[in-house]
């Protein structure tokens, strides 16, 4: 396979996340000012993420970089702590019903808002009801409510249906349809963070778009937002445990262009980049300021599947098999990617815990990612059967990015990829701010995508192709894959489970409802300065413990 492009027209990366996914990883495209000086007074922890987040709405919120804020301003039921283990959070206690229905959550005394007010049971009532509202279209709310009690009453309309009640202001009662293993990890995302009632039915939408009106319960509150430039976060006087909070401001500096960031690290006025050029990576090497640490998840295209193009799987198969995806990792992406062989990757964890990639498909890849020549020569074969032979009769095809990182040098890539089948590809560059919601919206024919998870069970990336979840952006829809899906969401067998969740990708797998390119991997710039923060493997960065050393 021929390959034409030339690397450096393209070098720049801005990485961020699914996947929140989606918690998704890829960067924001907005117009972003040189940063200003921002006035904080006190020790300031200054770092970029990424650029204008889409929503920092808990509730709306599917990007990394917003759920990255989004853990600083809020704190929910439960929180994960620096190894990756449930540690209480609003809640002092919890305790789970032997059958594995009830969960109840006993929360702290004299838990406040970052406006003084007090926070009670009733607002985590209000906030996961708020989730299901048809209304809010909340694009995670199947995955963290769908084995809640009444969620389908919810969904409909009847929020008052959803089964979380507060018999007193300090004890929240979940109750569920079935055992979930890992409900204890819904707790603790970022999705189901209180909101205030108040500020909410004020402001509607706008609640969440200015710091005067943006009430939170977490270790910060929002001080100031200048659209393009920075977002201050102050430390929060009346969160629970201030003490340990050693920061005065963290403040998110809004940043895309890597070049912009990596000369904000070397000024010193950042402390912590994300986004750090290609072009210097191999001079990088041995620093002990530049981290490499792997996440679970993958960058993956969405195929637009209500389109007539891509109704039969031979064409999907087809376009899967063209990518020489060691080439899209290694090359293209500088090995900072894996080449990824299946849909789930590293890191996720089977139901006897154990690794969920090792027992998949009997133990081989689904995709031979060496074999580059005879799976081109299959995908020609699958095109031809398709009945488009040489991709004669083909219709051009669109492929929707965001400008940033890898992605545009991954489009021009697929564009020689895909020609090898006779299939003309065009690319549209579209603003962060645009591309997502079109995404989702499905007003696209094929479309960069990616998901980090949240947890580290396997449902948590499988359930996006579920047919009725809100971030199925490929409009994947199959009966059999639902059916697995629901087995493994009721079963309290956990053999069954497994057998169902790895049925599941199966038929992901063979009926390539997605294109799955490469396995993320997480690296940054971060300051010897910093002391006290921690990354997991999730693509969050924590700072709300984190202090500033000279």
């Amino acid at each position: 396979m021929k390959k034409r492009l030339i690397l450096s027209m393209c070098l720049v990366i801005a990485l961020t996340v699914s996947a929140c996914g989606s918690k998704d990883v890829g960067n924001n495209n907005e117009q972003t000012k040189a940063p200003v000086k921002t006035e904080t007074s006190g020790k300031d922890l200054k770092v970029q993420l990424g650029p204008n987040p889409e929503t920092l709405d808990p509730a709306l919120n599917s990007a990394v970089d917003g759920g990255n804020m989004l853990l600083h301003a809020f704190e929910c039921l439960l929180v994960v702590d620096e190894d990756g283990k449930l540690a209480p959070g609003q809640a002092e206690d919890w305790d789970i019903s032997e059958d594995g229905l009830t969960w109840t959550f006993q929360l702290r005394d004299g838990l406040k808002w970052s406006n003084g007010e007090v926070l009670t049971a009733n607002d985590f009532v209000y906030s996961w009801k708020r989730v299901c509202d048809p209304e809010i279209a909340a694009p995670y709310a199947e995955t963290v409510l769908g084995m809640v009690k009444g969620y389908e009453e919810a969904i409909g309309g009847n929020i008052d249906a959803l089964a979380v009640s507060a018999p007193d202001d300090k004890t929240f009662v979940v109750e569920l349809n079935s055992n979930c293993s890992f409900f204890g990890s819904l707790a603790a995302f970022a999705t189901l963070s209180p909101v205030n009632e108040a500020t909410v039915t004020a402001n509607k939408d706008a609640w969440a778009v200015n710091a005067s009106t943006y009430i939170s319960n977490g270790p910060f509150y929002m001080k100031e937002w200048v659209p393009g430039s920075h977002i201050i976060f102050a430390k929060n006087p009346n969160f629970w445990n201030a003490s340990a909070v050693k920061l005065d401001t963290l403040t998110f500096l809004l940043m895309e262009d890597s070049n912009a960031s990596y000369n904000a690290y070397n000024t010193g006025e950042a402390l912590f980049i994300k986004d750090v050029p290609t072009e210097e990576i191999p001079s990088l090497g041995g620093n002990q300021e530049f981290h490499v640490e792997p996440i679970i998840g993958t960058y993956y295209l969405s195929l637009n599947n209500n389109l007539n193009a891509f109704k039969d799987a031979k064409v999907r198969k087809a376009l899967s098999l063209a990518i020489d995806r060691n080439y899209v990792a290694n090359t293209l992406m500088q090995g900072t990617y894996t080449a990824a062989s299946n849909f789930m990757g590293p890191g996720w964890s089977d139901t006897d815990g154990s690794s969920f990639i090792t027992n998949a498909n009997g133990g081989a890849p689904y995709i031979d990612t060496a074999n580059v020549d005879a799976n081109l020569v299959e995908a020609k074969k699958l095109l031809e059967d398709a009945g488009y032979k040489d991709g004669i009769g083909f219709p051009v095809i669109t492929y929707s990015t965001n400008d940033s990182g890898y992605h545009k040098v991954v489009a021009e890539y697929l564009q020689q990829a895909w020609a090898e089948l006779g299939i003309t590809l065009e690319v549209n560059i579209m603003e962060w701010a645009s591309f997502t919601p079109a995404r989702r919206a499905g007003e696209y024919d094929v479309a960069r995508n990616g998901w980090v998870g949240d947890y580290s069970d396997p449902s948590n990336m499988l359930d996006l192709l579920y047919s009725s979840n809100g971030n199925n952006d490929g409009k994947f829809n199959n009966a059999e894959y639902d059916a697995a899906m629901n087995i493994s969401r009721t079963t309290l067998d956990l053999t069954e489970r497994s057998q169902a969740l790895h049925k599941a990708e199966d038929i992901l797998m063979s009926e390539a409802a997605c294109i799955p390119l490469a396995y993320y991997n997480d690296f940054w710039l971060q300051s010897s300065k910093i002391t006290g923060s921690w990354h997991s493997p999730y693509g969050y960065w924590f700072f709300m413990y984190a202090d500033v050393t000279e």
